[in-house]
């Protein structure tokens, strides 16, 4: 039986394939005050401003491919059983041939309906104001907006209890529940971290190696050590 490799990734491993997704210390994503378009008081103040917003984002994303980092943790599928929990709302994991993905803060590519948050839809075009689902309700991005719940938590949560090894890619490890994951390893399991700029993790019991480069560099490097330890 494969040893079990759960792994969170956040934006740093989508930035090399063009996706911008960082915010910076103002608050702004793509220039865009993130309370205006990732929050459901922005969807009731201008949702035409939100719809517009992810419209753009899901262009960009059909304009990219993955890349190295996300071609490397679909290979590892082949030595370990590698289950993804990604902070992105894109599909490059997916496309690059990883098989078990979680989001956890939804995905780019589905719609979701604004009254039955069981209603989604795969969605490749513009969403736009007056699309809606069966009941004549106006349909949504179905992305987790800060100050929502996130339904794929406990999932995550009891993937990363279940992990033989742990590894963190590309996230500042700021935003939370996601941030927080890392905290519920099984005690003395190794833990890797790749980010070009990693930040300490306090009460970490767990054996940590942190590999400060980019993630396409660094997941060679979390190739190597993983597998020499089977």
């Amino acid at each position: 039986m494969k040893q079990k490799l759960v792994v969170l990734t956040g934006a740093g491993i989508s930035s090399e394939s063009g996706i911008k997704t960082f915010r910076d210390s103002n608050g702004l994503w793509e220039g865009h005050n993130v309370m205006d378009v990732a929050t459901p008081e922005g969807w009731q103040k201008d949702a035409t401003l939100v719809l517009d917003f992810y419209n753009q984002r899901r262009r960009q994303l059909l304009e990219v491919t993955p890349n190295l980092g996300h071609q490397i943790l679909a290979d590892l599928e082949a030595d370990f059983d590698v289950h993804i929990i990604t902070q992105n709302v894109d599909n490059l994991h997916e496309r690059a041939g990883s098989s078990k993905v979680l989001h956890l803060h939804g995905e780019l590519l589905k719609v979701r309906s604004t009254k039955n948050p069981n209603f989604i839809l795969d969605w490749t075009t513009d969403l736009n104001w007056g699309d809606s689902d069966a009941n004549g309700h106006q349909l949504r991005p179905h992305i987790v907006w800060f100050g929502e719940e996130v339904p794929a938590l406990e999932a995550a949560l009891q993937l990363t209890r279940q992990a033989d090894y742990f590894a963190v890619i590309g996230t500042s490890l700021q935003v939370y529940p996601a941030a927080g994951l890392i905290e519920f390893t099984p005690t003395n399991i190794p833990v890797f971290y790749v980010d070009p700029k990693p930040v300490s993790i306090p009460n970490l019991h767990n054996p940590l190696t942190v590999i400060p480069a980019i993630a396409s560099v660094g997941m060679l490097e979390l190739k190597r050590h993983l597998l020499n330890l089977i």
